[in-house]
């Protein structure tokens, strides 16, 4: 497994990450053992770069992370999130970029996590009520005490990006980026190159729709939070479908999945991109891992672009876009 830097501040990463969301919430399916399984062939892989945030589950995922990672600590490059409230029912409560949150965010992850030091930390939304530079400033601190090594920032927009790394450096931001989600090559990505901030693109699957395994909401549990995304709803669902099935056919050409062409794909739009796909399962771990053997021709990089130009994909990435690009 190659590396790649993140920022320019030291942090050096696996180039394919690990997003471990799933294994507690929004996608169908809880095995724990088989989450600590995928958790560990990761990291055999060569895969150390670990996401997790305080809402998924909510707050259990840093718990099977720290209990999955808890005798392997030096081979893991920790990533987590806060700021994002969540209700007893599981609802979503808005968000908290307040200072003195920040502080007890993240003891309260430090905790579950059961470790010293979070290696990577990120604000996960942006608080609109809440100027940038008080919230990175409380960060800031975090790093000073030795709570925290490096920061990130999630979802923002291009100025607050340069609001925020002018208060301490940035080493990441991530936002999604796939196939069917290249705004960020409009205005994010140049901002965090001219920065020198690292780009984590998480769903690089477009949430397994870019698999091609998906072929209707049938295919989806009941309990599967897709069902309420606009990309997987009527008409906009036919028409990713359709999207889906061009790339599909490329992969096929070349002897490899959807899947490991999409996320080939995405390595090749620079060194600085480092991909977060999400699983909980070992086979699709290994499927994910095999995507980094791949190179792509400038041949096969312009055919993918003729099927899956920029702004391709039907309908919005979440149901309220408000929370997002602040």
């Amino acid at each position: 497994m190659k590396t790649r830097k993140l920022g320019n501040q030291g942090l050096v990463v696996s180039e394919l990450g690990l997003g471990c969301m799933g294994m507690s919430e929004f996608y169908s399916g809880r095995d724990e053992q088989e989450a600590h399984a995928t958790i560990h062939r990761a990291l055999e892989f060569g895969v150390n770069f670990l996401d997790t945030a305080d809402m998924y589950g909510p707050y259990t995922n840093e718990e099977l992370v720290g209990r999955a990672i808890k005798d392997r600590r030096d081979q893991v490059v920790l990533a987590t999130k806060f700021g994002v409230l969540r209700t007893e029912d599981k609802g979503f409560a808005g968000v908290n970029g307040r200072p003195e949150y920040v502080h007890q965010a993240c003891d309260a992850s430090l905790q579950r996590l059961a470790v010293d030091q979070i290696d990577l930390y990120y604000l996960h939304r942006v608080d609109p009520n809440v100027p940038i530079e008080d919230t990175i400033g409380a960060m800031a601190e975090l790093v000073q005490q030795g709570k925290v090594r490096y920061l990130g920032i999630s979802e923002a927009a291009p100025d607050t990006i340069r609001r925020a790394h002018a208060v301490h450096p940035i080493t990441a931001l991530q936002t999604e980026y796939s196939l069917w989600s290249r705004d960020p090559e409009d205005e994010i990505l140049p901002t965090v190159r001219e920065l020198g901030i690292g780009f984590v693109a998480y769903s690089p699957l477009g949430r397994g729709f870019l698999s091609g395994t998906i072929k209707s909401l049938d295919d989806l549990a009941p309990d599967d939070y897709r069902r309420y995304s606009p990309r997987f709803q009527g008409e906009n669902f036919s028409k990713n479908l359709q999207l889906v099935e061009r790339v599909k056919a490329i992969a096929t050409e070349k002897g490899v999945t959807a899947t490991q062409l999409a996320l080939a794909w995405l390595l090749a739009q620079g060194e600085d991109v480092v991909p977060i796909p999400g699983t909980k399962r070992r086979t699709y771990l290994e499927e994910n891992v095999a995507a980094t053997e791949i190179t792509l021709t400038s041949e096969e990089l312009r055919r993918i672009e003729e099927v899956a130009p920029k702004g391709m994909a039907a309908g919005d990435r979440y149901p309220d876009m408000s929370s997002v690009n602040r």
